[in-house]
């Protein structure tokens, strides 16, 4: 199977026929979950599924399941996939280029008469972005068992309509028994900037980012900023702004790919001529190893309590998202590098700094991603961009990964 290559024309097309679905202005897309946007292009995901010869259930939290079958019925199937849901301004291939490149490799088997072992599915998970329902990552986090199905299903959007009302609403309260899965690959742009910087085509990855999540209230006292003198003031605005430092200071400090974020900040009174009373920001704490993760976390309430002091102030953390570090598969992970290898492709080891339905699924069955680049690292965002090569690039790692691990059972051509 070493000269087999995924169709670039087709998989490019297929991906801009998509993209006029929910289509906004600057060339992105907004599609949110469960809407009639949603339902249309699950509809025409459905539709290409069937005329490949694919049998297609879906489930109660309205995950779709495009199945190939294999020579051994008795396999669990390799499934490939992501999500078609996007942000309210997203771009056009984030999560949809995972979808439509499973889709394309299994028509590019279809056409060559490749029969596999195991079978192969194609996986359109729910409410990955979270944008109009949460927890976001729905789909597969109630695959995985993460989340009740029943809780999930009355979760409302900000209207108080329940997922399980807009599920039924587009038609897609479905009713497939859950079923195991032997491998999951996901293939998704970069959503940074690493890639496109050092001139590589692949990002083989390693796991995800674990994540700590803070809503943080700092508290002063509002006061006139004429007659107030600088010693008596209880700022805290100031406090606030030492947190953000703190934040920075810590993620610069510590290894294993920190990340730290202040990304809201609300300032009380608001008002020119008042000094601060109340601050409402976030802290956004990521790291690879749970161990560092959780130094990072104990760092920041030790400057907490001295920004306190300092600033005359109090200081609320609460903790209110908590994602663990995830390690992929290190077999699925060797998959992926060898089939970049085999096909000649510039590749580096990387790690995701967002959250993906692979760090669900991983608590399942062996998982691994598959990273290209996007333009100057902008995701999220209606101009985030992907070029018809690297997404190409991407399909045949995510091609060659998957017959690895379904392992070819015949062809009628010649490899």
């Amino acid at each position: 199977m070493t000269n087999l290559r995924i169709n670039t024309e087709r998989l490019w097309g297929s991906l801009m026929e998509l993209a006029r679905i929910g289509a906004t202005p600057k060339g992105g897309v907004k599609r949110l979950t469960l809407t009639d946007e949603d339902r249309r292009a699950r509809d025409l995901f459905v539709r290409w599924a069937r005329e490949a010869g694919l049998a297609v259930e879906v489930d109660a939290v309205g995950n779709i399941f495009a199945r190939r079958a294999g020579t051994d019925a008795a396999a669990a199937p390799v499934a490939m996939g992501s999500h078609l849901d996007s942000q309210p301004s997203g771009g056009k291939f984030d999560g949809a280029y995972g979808v439509m490149a499973g889709l394309e490799v299994l028509r590019t088997l279809e056409d060559a008469g490749v029969r596999t072992r195991a079978p192969l599915e194609v996986v359109s998970w729910t409410n990955e972005e979270g944008s109009r329902f949460t927890p976001v990552m729905m789909g597969s986090g109630v695959f995985a068992n993460v989340f009740p199905l029943s809780h999930v299903r009355a979760q409302k959007d900000i209207d108080g309509v329940t997922v399980g009302d807009a599920l039924q609403g587009i038609g897609y309260a479905g009713a497939a028994a859950p079923h195991g899965l032997g491998a999951y690959l996901e293939a998704h742009i970069e959503q940074g900037p690493v890639l496109e910087a050092e001139g590589r085509t692949i990002g083989v990855v390693q796991g995800a980012l674990g994540q700590r999540w803070y809503d943080v209230t700092v508290t002063g006292q509002d006061a006139h900023a004429g007659p107030t003198p600088m010693e008596l003031r209880r700022d805290a605005l100031l406090g606030a702004s030492r947190i953000i430092q703190e934040v920075n200071r810590i993620a610069r400090a510590f290894p294993d790919n920190a990340r730290g974020t202040v990304g809201f900040l609300q300032v009380k009174p608001n008002s020119r001529n008042v000094i601060p009373g109340e601050v409402r920001t976030t802290v956004d704490f990521r790291n690879a190893r749970a161990a560092t993760l959780d130094a990072m976390c104990a760092e920041l309430e030790r400057g907490v309590r001295a920004i306190e002091a300092e600033c005359r102030v109090r200081v609320e953390l609460r903790e209110n998202t908590y994602f663990q570090p995830c390690e992929f598969d290190p077999a699925m992970v060797a998959g992926v590098r060898a089939a970049a290898a085999a096909l000649g492709l510039s590749h580096r080891d990387i790690v995701s700094g967002a959250g993906h339905d692979a760090v669900y699924v991983a608590r399942v069955a062996p998982t691994a991603m598959i990273f290209i680049p996007c333009e100057g690292g902008i995701s999220h965002n209606e101009i985030e961009s992907a070029t018809p090569a690297d997404l190409a690039a991407g399909c045949n790692v995510l091609l060659h990964a998957a017959l690895g691990k379904a392992g070819v059972a015949d062809s009628r051509r010649a490899a």
